[in-house]
């Protein structure tokens, strides 16, 4: 019922920069929160970074300072600027999609396929 793509992912030097976007199309009344997640060989999925349907920021404290996200809420649209990337910032990145569905105003919270971030030393 709802459809999340995620795309922008890719290899850059250490202290490159990449930017990711993820849209959300399907039955979706409202949005309450997008967010960026990632999950490194070996390790346990984290979140990077979330924002509000107020516009509220959250951010891992690896990433603040160095990551921004943003998002265009008429389009359903979140992005992730990622500048000075390190080697440990190498993951697949999932956006998550968190709302209420539109026919039955039930929740819901969709993970897209996610995208290979890889950052060489």
């Amino acid at each position: 019922q709802v459809h999340v793509v995620e795309s922008g992912g890719g290899l850059v030097q250490a202290g490159g920069s990449l930017r990711l976007s993820c849209g959300a199309s399907g039955s979706i009344f409202s949005i309450n929160a997008m967010g960026w997640h990632r999950q490194a060989p070996g390790k346990q999925r984290e979140l990077v970074a979330d924002i509000s349907s107020g516009d509220s920021t959250n951010y891992a404290d690896s990433v603040k300072g160095r990551f921004t996200i943003s998002r265009d809420s008429t389009k359903n649209t979140v992005f992730l600027q990622m500048n000075s990337l390190k080697p440990d910032d190498t993951a697949v990145y999932y956006c998550n999609v968190r709302g209420f569905l539109t026919r039955t105003r039930t929740g819901f919270s969709a993970w897209g396929q996610g995208t290979q971030v890889t950052v060489s030393s």
